[in-house]
Order: C-alpha cells, then structure tokens, then sequence
C-alpha cells in the first residue's frame, strides 16, 4: 500500500486526486493540504511514502514546502512530486534540485499519475534523464548563472565523476555499463555511491549538481 499526501489549494483538485487514489487498489489517502505550511505539518504527522504537491499556494509555497520536508529526518523516505500547470515553469527546476523527484503536469492522464506514483515510491526517478536534462538546459539557457561545483564533488572517485557526467547525459543503468564496457549492476552501484556521497535522493538530483557543477 502507497501512503499518499495530497496537496493543492483548489477544492475540487484535491477531491479528485483522493477519488481516485481511494479507489484504486494498492493506494491511500495520508491526508490533504491546502496550503505550504499544512503540508509539511502533514507530512510530519502522517510520514506519506510520497507527497503530490501544487507549486502555487497560499502562504509558503510548494518549493519551500518540499524544502522544508526534506529537512526533518524522519520524513528521509518521504518523495515529492511536484505538480505544475505549467510545463516550463520556472520553479520546475528548483523543485527538482532540492529534491523533488520530478514534476506532472495537473492533466496528466490518471494510469500515468497513478504509474509515476508508483515508480516513485519503489525508489525511481520519475522523469527520464533525458527529460530532467532538458529542463534543466533550458532554466539555465533562459537565466544564466554562475556554475559552483557540488561541495562533497571531490569525494567521488575517478569512475564515479565518470558515472555522474553519463547520468546528466541521460544514459540508464545499461547504456552505462555498455558505455564503461562494465554491467549494468555495476553501473547501479557506482550511480548509488554518487547518489550517497552528493546527497542526492534520486538520479534527477544527479542530473542537476552535474549541471550546477560545470559537468554537463
């Protein structure tokens, strides 16, 4: 069973996402929000294994929500999927580097809201790094800034800063291994390493500190 949060300060969003959580098998309801600040006292309350969570609200918003999430410990496992009516927002890349799992927009068809739910909470990126990496590209072609590579940076040994540019290409697991003449089990435990060392909670969050630090 998937413990979902829904937040969205519209009414008759929030009832249909919980509709149609409530009724599909393998699916609940944590709880709902209206607001920033409801959510994140949510989320400490209910401890979701993942939050949907609107960008525009009233009060803090869903970036500072979701910040404010992954601060606290205990909500370690809890994932964000930011939801957007816009799909280039601006916030979309912010979301995505302090540590969302990706971004849907508001009329993504439910099998794949209910899939990327799912795939998120067994641990998955949500958008394919290809996607992340275009979104990223264009954030950063439409508000250039000033490249600071990621502080734990020199931690990564020679292969995985090898691994890292490979994922902010857009590469899986296999075209890693195939590329690094390695398997592709490999290549998981090299991206895993990564991940641990950068504190990056999914291969989205790899995507940008390679951008932010000059990688890709």
């Amino acid at each position: 069973m998937i413990d979902v949060l829904v937040v969205d300060d519209q009414d008759l969003v929030r009832i249909g996402l919980r509709t149609l959580l409530e009724h599909t098998d393998g699916f609940s309801v944590a709880g709902e929000a209206a607001d920033g600040l409801a959510a994140v006292e949510a989320a400490l309350r209910t401890r979701p294994q993942v939050v949907l969570m609107d960008i525009r609200m009233p009060g803090i918003d869903g970036l500072e929500a979701a910040r404010r999430i992954f601060t606290h410990a205990e909500l370690a496992e809890t994932k964000v999927i930011v939801l957007t009516t816009f799909e280039r927002d601006e916030y979309v890349f912010e979301a995505l580097r302090v540590g969302a799992s990706g971004f849907l927009l508001k009329d993504t068809k439910p099998a794949a809201l209910l899939e990327a739910i799912r795939t998120v909470a067994d641990g998955g990126a949500l958008l394919a790094p290809t996607v992340t990496r275009t979104v990223i590209a264009e954030f950063l072609a439409a508000s250039p800034r000033t490249r600071t590579p990621h502080p734990q940076l020199g931690q990564l040994t020679e292969r995985e800063r090898e691994v890292l540019v490979l994922v902010a290409e857009g590469l899986n697991n296999h075209e890693i291994g195939e590329r690094l003449h390695v398997s592709p089990a490999t290549a998981r435990t090299h991206v895993s390493r990564a991940m641990i060392k950068l504190g990056a909670r999914d291969r989205a969050q790899l995507v940008v500190f390679a951008y932010q630090s000059g990688l890709a």
